[in-house]
């Protein structure tokens, strides 16, 4: 009885430490912002009187495959990198928990299927959007990381898809409204990065990541374009209201979380200290999904 009671505890150890390497390698936590953010484009961009859930559901399941695996591509390339640095030394591959060959296979299954989803389930323009962004993320953000802070730019690209996945999943078309959505969580990017990059600095040198601006300094320099960067929320962030994609409660929620969000970048100019910067990582971090989900209240009827 021991030695099965044994036998069993080791298989569901196994089972366990698997399963937390592989939600690891995808960017669990990442990809479920990723998908929260395309399944916030949807309902917006959604007109029907009947919701289409068969396609919300595609958008969900194809868009989190293709973010995991572009997650997983990520760590694959800069696994020796990854090694370096203190807040990535326990990813899974840095550890040796997944194998590189299991860790391509799989990452690679991940994202054939999450194509073929939105492919089969949604429409060409959301499946060749997907595919971009893997792309820009994978073979184009990641190698720039240690070439200089266009890779912010870039990053910032992918990083807007996904509500423009999920609108283009609901209408099949990229309006005015899709490229305000997107143009937010494009503007909201540069401060986040920054930020991270700002905190993280110390780790990111021994990779020779260079995200900074301004030669890559802590500085005033820096500290005033995540400000003004910052800053661009406000008006953006007013022109779903103003356009009629919402209500004009979000535009007040969409303000006054702008605003203390700027508030906080004024703190970094005055005394350039990581305190500061971890505000504003802390801060951005909090203003897309609160604005997002309002934007989302305002529309219900």
């Amino acid at each position: 009885m021991r030695t099965v009671n044994l036998s069993e505890n080791l298989l569901l150890d196994l089972i366990t430490s698997r399963s937390k390497a592989y939600y690891d390698l995808i960017k669990f936590r990442l990809s479920a912002v990723v998908t929260f953010s395309a399944g916030f484009g949807f309902f917006l961009g959604d007109k029907g009187s009947i919701f289409s859930w068969s396609a919300f559901f595609a958008l969900v399941l194809g868009g989190f495959l293709i973010s995991g695996a572009s997650g997983a591509f990520n760590e694959i390339l800069e696994r020796d990198y990854d090694k370096l640095m203190k807040r990535t030394q326990n990813r899974p591959l840095p550890l040796n928990s997944i194998s590189l060959q299991e860790a391509i296979w799989f990452s690679s299954i991940i994202g054939i299927l999450g194509i073929c989803i939105l492919w089969v389930y949604t429409n060409p323009l959301t499946t060749g959007l997907g595919v971009l962004s893997m792309i820009l993320y994978v073979l184009v953000y990641t190698p720039l990381k240690r070439v200089g802070p266009i890779a912010v730019f870039v990053g910032a690209l992918p990083g807007a898809m996904p509500p423009l996945l999920g609108w283009t999943a609901a209408t099949g078309t990229i309006g005015y409204e899709a490229m305000i959505l997107f143009g937010i969580q494009f503007i909201w990017q540069f401060p986040h990065f920054w930020a991270i990059a700002w905190v993280s600095d110390e780790d990111y040198k021994k990779a020779g990541f260079k995200l900074l601006p301004s030669g890559g300094k802590k500085d005033l320099n820096t500290a005033i374009q995540i400000m003004i960067y910052t800053l661009f929320l406000l008006p953006l962030g007013l022109l779903p209201t103003y356009f009629g994609l919402t209500g004009l409660n979000s535009g007040i929620v969409a303000t006054i979380c702008g605003a203390l969000f700027l508030a906080q970048t004024f703190s970094l100019m005055k005394d350039c200290s990581r305190k500061s910067a971890l505000k504003i990582m802390f801060g951005s971090f909090l203003y897309l999904p609160i604005v997002q989900i309002a934007y989302m209240l305002d529309k219900i009827p």
